[in-house]
């Protein structure tokens, strides 16, 4: 069941059943593309109407951030839970490698990106890598038919928002037969380079106090004015009676 959340596209799945459909796009062969939202990304996409576009014209939308999930219950949407891009990554991969789906990275410095390639050859021995290539590319459409050329049944996309929804959604029947799907920071994550916060902290929905604390310069406007903004909204669209009802029943006015 797919939900309207700040006019946002949002799909009721959790974990399990996000994978299931992840699997099916894969293997039904087409052109299809997986978004995650967290409040960054909704405080984005309220900017950026070619962005909420994109978001909305994705075959999979996933909660990644408690917040979101919090704000779309209160907005009437039943979020069974958070469903977070690294961690459906991970279980891609393995099925990936279960199943020979060549796979793509794109995204991160080089350095990054081969710490990365590293980290994912020790955690899946078997995984066919069809290609990797950094986020620097100067020729968008030239990276697409890297892409496409590589045979690549997945495409990861380590590059932040809204630039990796906005390559996807201009360049998606051009990347060819695959399931994109975008990861964020998540490349820097398995290479090192930066760390997640514990898991109960991400339970309490305070993993932006996590990066915030790592880097604090780069990421105070990000969390403390984007997190502010967050809010808001929620409470905004709350006012306004934008809440959310299952197919069939009647709109609050």
């Amino acid at each position: 069941m797919r939900a309207q959340v700040f006019g946002l596209a949002l799909d009721l799945l959790d974990f399990d059943a996000s994978l299931a459909r992840c699997v099916e796009l894969v293997e039904a062969g087409e052109s299809a593309q997986h978004v995650v939202i967290n409040a960054g990304k909704v405080v984005l996409a309220h900017d950026n109407p070619e962005l909420a576009d994109s978001i909305n014209r994705a075959d999979i939308v996933n909660a990644d951030g408690m917040a979101v999930v919090w704000a779309g219950r209160f907005l009437g949407a039943p979020v069974p839970e958070r469903v977070a891009g690294i961690d459906l990554m991970a279980a891609l991969l393995g099925e990936a490698e279960a199943r020979a789906w060549p796979v793509y990275f794109l995204g991160a410095r080089r350095e990054v990106l081969d710490r990365f390639l590293g980290t994912v050859r020790d955690r899946y021995p078997s995984l066919v890598v069809a290609g990797a290539s950094d986020g620097y590319f100067a020729d968008a459409r030239c990276a697409a038919d890297q892409v496409r050329s590589s045979g690549a049944r997945l495409l990861f996309l380590g590059m932040s928002s809204p630039m990796k929804e906005q390559f996807v959604a201009a360049h998606l029947e051009a990347l060819g037969p695959l399931l994109s799907f975008g990861v964020g920071g998540s490349f820097d994550v398995w290479a090192g380079e930066t760390s997640r916060a514990p898991r109960w902290m991400q339970n309490a929905g305070l993993e932006w106090l996590y990066r915030l604390l790592q880097e604090p310069g780069r990421m105070w406007k990000r969390y403390l004015v984007g997190n502010t903004r967050f809010v808001v909204l929620t409470v905004g669209e709350r006012i306004r009676g934008n809440v959310w009802r299952p197919e069939g029943e009647n709109r609050g006015t």
